[in-house]
């Protein structure tokens, strides 16, 4: 199996144990991975924000790119995934704003867009049948007694028509899915696809002191050991903007499937605020060797 790939900046800065942890994934998988050559930065958040047409053209060239392999395009990043999806979207559309940005981008980079790549989130990927046997196969510490919430957030599943990949957007089953194959429980809860307000973290971190807080109290009150996201702003802001008192840790997806796969996940752990560790090896999830 061979995948194109496209990192984003985020797994290779202050998320980078979740672009770490993905690779290595992916390699244990024996899934061949080719990095999208010469991509750009997505421009989420503030592009979009700012300049609607920038953004749309930064996703575009991506995706000219991305076409030009021939392969599905997996991206951990649901930021970016939100934003090539976008794009495709109103591509799709036809619109005069889309054909305008279509042949302006066409002109500038001498080429041409079918609308024909895939674009597949690391969830919708690592939840494939034929993917999620591999994991199966090659598992090697089932994560039995681990209780998590899988939080999916906002950019994965808003809007519905766009970015989501669940037969049931409000309340999606995909990541819970993925963890039970993993030998985990995941938790029952209420905000799963809540907003905790990752783009508002510098210019009004009040507001997110509140999101964060109700989120990370709604997982304690689920009974849950820990959060899972599969969004580097996500786990950011939910490791580092909790509540005083006990806190909860928060994997990338990513991490947990390779811990349960026997990978080493100590460089991609100890870059966390809340520290992991001590929660895995309580449930004798961490070999001496994984430690």
């Amino acid at each position: 199996m061979k995948v194109s790939y496209y990192p984003g900046c985020s797994l290779q800065s202050t998320a980078s144990e979740y672009g770490a942890s993905t690779e290595a994934v992916l390699e244990a998988l024996g899934i061949t991975v080719k990095e999208l050559p010469d991509w750009n930065c997505c421009g989420a958040t503030s592009g979009h924000a700012v300049y609607p047409d920038l953004h749309q053209a930064l996703s575009f060239r991506n995706l000219v790119i991305a076409e030009g392999e021939g392969l599905d395009l997996v991206v951990p990043c649901a930021a970016c995934y939100n934003a090539l999806r976008s794009t495709q979207e109103a591509l799709a559309g036809g619109g005069p704003e889309a054909r305008r940005l279509k042949e302006e981008m066409e002109d500038l980079l001498g080429r041409q867009y079918q609308g024909k790549v895939r674009v597949l989130h690391i969830l919708e990927f690592l939840a494939r049948e034929e993917v999620g046997e591999l994991i199966s196969a090659r598992m090697r510490i089932p994560l039995s007694g681990l209780k998590l919430a899988a939080y999916y957030g906002c950019l994965l599943t808003r809007p519905p028509r766009t970015v989501s990949f669940e037969t049931n957007p409000e309340q999606p089953r995909l990541m819970d899915t993925l963890l039970a194959r993993l030998g985990s429980q995941p938790v029952s809860w209420s905000h799963k696809t809540e907003c905790c307000g990752a783009s508002l973290s510098i210019p009004a971190p009040e507001i997110v002191y509140n999101l964060v807080g109700k989120i990370i109290q709604a997982a304690r009150r689920a009974g849950a050991d820990a959060i899972v996201t599969a969004c580097p702003l996500c786990q950011t802001n939910l490791d580092g903007r909790q509540p005083e008192g006990e806190k909860i840790p928060v994997f990338f997806l990513t991490e947990l499937v390779g811990v349960a796969l026997g990978l080493t996940p100590h460089a991609w752990l100890r870059k966390h605020l809340v520290d992991a560790r001590p929660l895995l090896k309580a449930r004798n999830l961490l070999t001496a060797a994984q430690a």
